[in-house]
Parts: structure tokens; sequence; C-alpha cells
């Protein structure tokens, strides 16, 4: 059994998801103590919870010490079987969190795994909305041979979630590197500005839509495709998502609206997160630069991604990951932004 520690260093949810994620696809049980111990609240919330019962139903495996606020868990993963899983998500805990935690042992199956979320927010203060999983991380993940398909039902908001999710996850046997390390010729801006009815009258989506295409065009001189947007759901709620799409790349910025907080601010806000991002000169996100770190581990071969910035996040998730495979992650500063490469396993997902 391997022992980590959910104290290091980020000390957040991450290290569950990329832990049991990678415990499951090895067969090796695994301990977690001090869950994180970094925040606020210690211990699992609800989201991690319902995260962590499904991957075990997936497995077929045993979880011991599950229950909220559990500072320490005991996860013992078998078989992982083609499923139909349903999750019920009783707060506004993050729906891409649950795809965190699931989208690895979910490509095991040949006859693939389909999963249905009920309840849990798409849009949340403390993790990329899901259209973030759908139109950046999937597409980058697709360049690997990784195939998972996000289809939103319903839209789920801060403070009573409510979303309706089908996650259908499609099997792979071993995943191509990451290329990455030049960005090339920036092929065009889009985005998504997304509000609950509740706001249309005062025609929120349209105000988020038209501060980020003044401001974008004011910072780069380039008229963006926003969709606009009003969707169904429990409570009032907007957010927004813009991103830069490259030759080979790309980097996004999003911004979530709040009471009092003016739908302006909001699509300025999120044009602000995606121009720091894209004068790095990096090829993707802070958000790809430690999602996409478990991929460049388990690939057939040597991978490299520019990143912005190393956050917390990926120095903590590059710790997990090497708890589990014989892999060096090369980090050099170049300019405004960071290299990173690293020499995969070739996993093969079909000996699983």
């Amino acid at each position: 059994m391997k022992s980590i520690d959910g104290s290091y260093l980020e000390g957040g949810g991450s290290i569950i998801r990329i832990a049991c994620a990678l415990s499951a696809v090895t067969k090796t049980p695994v301990r977690i103590e001090n869950i994180r111990a970094n925040r606020p609240d210690p211990g699992l919330k609800t989201q991690h919870l319902e995260g962590l019962k499904a991957l075990t139903d997936l497995c077929n495996g045993e979880l011991k010490n599950g229950f909220l606020g559990s500072k320490e868990i005991e996860f013992y993963p078998k078989e992982i079987t083609s499923k139909r899983l349903k999750i019920k998500i009783s707060t506004a805990g993050s729906v891409g969190l649950i795809f965190q935690i699931l989208k690895l042992p979910a490509c095991v199956p040949p006859e693939g795994v389909t999963i249905r979320v009920q309840g849990g927010g798409t849009f949340g203060k403390y993790a990329p909305p899901l259209i973030y999983t759908q139109n950046i991380l999937l597409p980058v993940l697709r360049e690997t041979g990784y195939k998972a398909d996000i289809r939103i039902q319903k839209h789920g908001f801060f403070p009573k979630g409510g979303a309706e999710v089908e996650m259908v996850f499609h099997s792979v046997k071993r995943f191509l590197p990451v290329n990455m390390e030049e960005r090339g010729e920036m092929t065009g801006i889009k985005g998504i500005s997304i509000a609950s009815k509740h706001l249309e009258k005062a025609r929120v989506a349209e105000r988020q839509t038209n501060s980020a295409k003044k401001t974008l065009i004011e910072k780069t001189g380039v008229s963006p495709e926003i969709e606009t947007k009003y969707v169904e759901s429990d409570c009032p709620g907007s957010g927004i998502l813009l991103w830069c799409e490259f030759e080979k790349g790309m980097v996004s910025g999003d911004a979530l609206g709040e009471r009092g907080k003016p739908a302006e601010l909001v699509g300025k806000e999120a044009c602000e997160n995606l121009i720091k991002d894209v004068e790095s000169g990096a090829s993707v996100d802070k958000y790809l630069s430690d999602q996409i770190l478990p991929f460049m581990a388990l690939a057939d071969g040597k991978s490299s991604v520019t990143v912005p910035v190393l956050t917390n996040h990926a120095k903590t998730n590059i710790w997990v990951v090497q708890r589990f495979f014989p892999v060096e992650f090369e980090v050099k500063k170049e300019g405004k932004h960071f290299k990173v490469s690293c020499e995969g396993v070739g996993f093969d997902f079909s000996s699983i």
C-alpha cells in the first residue's frame, strides 16, 4: 500500500483525485492522510466523497473511512469494468472535479463508461467551469488519443447547484505524447458567455460579452467570436470563458458572476486572465498545466509543453504522479514561461 500525505505543498483536493485515479489504473491500494489539511475546512467535502464513491463502484473496490469530513481514507481498487453510473451531488460542488477523479480509470473498459451526474455546479469559484473541460481540456487531450464527451443538460450555479450532466468515456490503449513546446500562430479567439434565465431581463450574458469584446479588441486588436446564451438553472448565476486557439496550443481565461459584481466587470476580468497567460508565450494555460501532467507521465514517448507559471497545483501533481511511476519531470524557465518535459512510461491500459 502506498501512503500519501494529503498536506503536501498545495494540500488540497487534487491530491485525492490524482492519487486515487492512479491507484485505480495501477491496482495499487493507497492510504491518504491529512486530507485537504491546507484548507480552512479540511477533510472530504461532498464532491470529493461522491467522486470517491463513484470511483470505488467503477473499479469494484473498497473505500474505508469514506464520510464527510474524513481526514484519512484507504482505497483498495480491483478490476475496472464497463458500467453506467449515477452520481448525486446535494451541494453546488464542482461537476468538473468529479470528472477529474474519473477521467483516467473510466477510459480502461473496452466497452466504455457512461456516468450521469445529478446536482452540483457547472460553475464554481474554486474550479474551472465545466465548459472549460468541454472546450479546452478535451480538445487538447484528444491529441493524445484520449476520448470523452460531456453533455450538459442543465447548468448549476452556487448556492443551489442542480446541474444535470452526462459523461461518456471511450476506451484507450496508450496515450500519444504531448508536443506543445512551440504554440505557433494564433488562429482565433473564441468564448462562451452564459447566464441563467433569471438574468435575461438584465441582459447579463450580452453585457459580459460586450465588455469582453471591447477589452480584447483594445488589448489585442482581434475581435473574438463569443457565443451568448441563457440557460435553465435552479438559481441565478453567470460566467464567461474565453480562449485563444494556436496552431499547437490553447490558452484560456474565465470569470464568474457574483451577487453585486457588474456583468461588465465579469467580462473584463476574464479578458485580463486570458491576456496574462497569452502574454507569457505559453502553449497551455495554468489550469491545463496541472491537468495534463498525468497524461505526459503515462504517454508512450517524450512530452513537452510550455506553461505560464508552475503553480502549486502543478508541483503537487508532479509529486503525486512520481509516487506511482518512475518518471522525471524536467522544468526549465524560458523567458516569461516554463517548459515542462517528461519521458512517459508508455502505460498500456489494455493490460489492466
